[in-house]
């Protein structure tokens, strides 16, 4: 099943290739759960799913928790009235001053399939300033949401770093992490989804976090760039690597296929 959100670097096309990397376990760990695509096509027992954007867990939570209820609410914002650039504005406007959760969350939703690209992304006031879409006619992922409610019942939405994530993992769970990626080069776009962004620094904490939990009998799957960094970094784990066709960009040109490379440490 598809995701709800549209999400930059989504591995929903991945799930397969990826699935075949995860051996069984009694539970999931995902430190940087994004749109939720492996989680959601996968069947262990019990999942821990974290992701250092606050919006993106209050929506799961709510969502688990509610249904259809949210799902209803929702749906009132997917309307042609809505579908204009100056109410986008507005709206996106409200969804950065609002304290109340519910609201947020639909919002969330309202902004994901409008906006350009369904893109996540904050200035440094940690405002979502993704630009209006410019769709014909977005409509509500309804069969998609209750898909999601359904199978995240035995689900744990977490805000948290990756770290805290981590050290969580006990004998016996599977861990798959899908971070910012490296840069393909100095000069590469490179868009920070969440206040902060994610430095080399935390890349090679990551992949020494992997290779402590490997030690510890905990098989760790990282998804990222195919460089001579990732390469080096996560060595010795074993390293399957293949091409995806890339189509966030907004200059068609750059739409190219990448290397991409998934980390096992098993």
């Amino acid at each position: 099943m598809k995701p709800f959100l549209k999400w930059a670097g989504g591995k929903y096309r991945l799930v397969e290739l990826i699935k075949s990397t995860l051996p069984k376990g009694n539970r999931l760990i995902e430190p940087f759960v994004g749109s939720g695509a492996v989680f959601l096509n996968t069947d262990y027992s019990a999942n821990l799913l974290a992701d250092s954007n606050p919006d993106l867990i209050n929506l799961f939570q709510i969502l688990q928790k509610e249904g259809n209820g949210f799902i209803n609410y929702c749906q009132r914002l997917f309307v042609a009235e809505n579908n204009t650039e100056s109410v986008f504005y507005e709206l996106r406007g409200e969804f950065n001053a609002t304290n109340d959760l519910r609201r947020k969350a639909s919002l969330f939703v309202y902004l994901n399939r409008h906006c350009f690209n369904g893109l996540c992304r904050y200035n440094s006031k940690g405002e979502f300033n993704v630009p209006f879409g410019r769709y014909t006619k977005p409509t509500l992922p309804e069969k998609e949401m209750f898909y999601f409610h359904e199978i995240s019942k035995h689900a744990v939405f977490e805000v948290a770093d990756y770290l805290t994530t981590m050290e969580k993992a006990k004998y016996g769970d599977v861990v798959y992490c899908d971070p910012p990626y490296v840069p393909l080069s100095a000069t590469s776009s490179f868009t920070n989804y969440t206040k902060g962004g994610f430095s080399l620094d935390d890349q090679n904490a990551l992949a020494d976090t992997a290779k402590k939990l490997q030690k510890g009998g905990i098989t760790v799957v990282i998804s990222n760039h195919d460089t001579a960094f990732t390469n080096e970094v996560y060595h010795p784990a074993k390293i399957i690597t293949f091409n995806v066709q890339r189509f966030i960009s907004s200059d068609t040109k750059n739409r190219n296929a990448v290397s991409e490379l998934l980390a096992v440490f098993a």
